[in-house]
């Protein structure tokens, strides 16, 4: 029995999830929260307050006192406005949701949700978030937007998707909690997860059984200067400029070009594919920090020599992309 509970139980939450209205972005990929997607509940402090007026009714019409049966009546009818103002708060907000910057795996996914108050009324207690974490509430001003940030862990390469995004409020007494689900197609990129060690790349990898470092014509001739950039050799640092506070420079030369690495998935020993991913993904850092022209060789195709961020980008979503189509 024990095996089966936990299929029965997923099986009824995504029962129980299907049933869920939920706010669709429209062509122009904003979410507006209208009056039949929103939901509403008591909160302790709401069921409380109602047995306490419970207790006052049963008490006034027992002792046949007027004023306790006015209190009584008073206080449900600020409880029933407090229920209105709550989904009030939530109607017509305009939500939109976009991906972060890629990471690695295991890293923290972040995704940016954009709340805009339209319809001219500000505000109050707006709270947007994901599983089961804690937002603090914000204030948004009438026709103003706040951007409220969401982590979700990773496990995996591939794209993180952000389905959907609960947006919630206990405005303005917090004895009701009114929420809605936003349905989103924001997703961030998640490359493999790199090896702490690797191979070294270009090993029968090329053309040549070691990557090439051939020098052209000029190949010692300077090129100029350039800014200093994380990996670059200490040996080229323009220490006379830096004695005039000038920064870190870096001295170009034509030798630079002359060397070439092929990162090949079939150079790797390992069998599992992830395994393989996992270890070209730290050649590509290593060599990419060495400022190398570097080409990467995988099954479903090749990327070809070149060097910088935009190729190193290039290559990482290859490999985080890798076997998915």
């Amino acid at each position: 029995m024990q095996h089966h509970a936990p299929t029965l139980r997923s099986r009824a939450d995504r029962y129980f999830d299907s049933l869920l209205r939920r706010v669709q972005p429209g062509p122009d990929g904003l979410a507006r929260i209208g009056a039949r997607q929103i939901y509403i509940v008591p909160t302790r402090a709401g069921f409380l307050y109602g047995a306490v007026m419970l207790v006052m009714l049963l008490g006034s019409l027992n002792y046949q006192n007027n004023l306790g049966l006015l209190l009584t009546f008073f206080l449900a009818s600020v409880g029933l406005i407090a229920m209105h103002h709550a989904w009030f708060n939530l109607l017509g907000l305009v939500v939109q949701a976009r991906g972060g910057s890629p990471i690695f795996a295991g890293e923290q996914a972040r995704f940016e949700v954009s709340v805009r108050a339209a319809g001219g009324r500000a505000r109050s207690d707006i709270r947007a978030r994901k599983h089961d974490d804690q937002p603090a509430p914000i204030y948004i001003a009438a026709d103003d937007q706040a951007v409220i940030v969401l982590t979700v862990p990773t496990l995996q390469r591939g794209w993180q998707r952000l389905t959907d995004v609960r947006v919630e409020t206990r405005h303005p007494l917090g004895l009701f909690m009114a929420w809605t689900y936003v349905a989103t197609d924001a997703k961030t990129l998640v490359f493999p997860q790199p090896a702490p060690h690797a191979p070294e790349p270009g090993q029968d990898a090329g053309d040549s059984a070691r990557p090439q470092h051939t020098r052209h014509e000029g190949a010692d001739e300077y090129l100029g200067a350039r800014g200093y950039r994380p990996g670059d050799s200490i040996r080229h640092i323009d220490w006379k400029a830096y004695a005039r506070e000038r920064g870190l420079v870096v001295k170009q030369y034509g030798g630079e070009h002359g060397q070439a690495v092929w990162i090949d998935w079939a150079q790797l020993a390992a069998s599992d594919p992830e395994l393989r991913l996992s270890l070209l993904t730290r050649q590509v850092l290593d060599v990419s920090a060495s400022a190398t022209r570097f080409g990467l060789r995988l099954p479903d195709g090749v990327e070809g020599l070149a060097q910088g961020t935009a190729h190193t980008e290039r290559c990482l979503t290859r490999l985080a992309l890798f076997g998915f189509g």
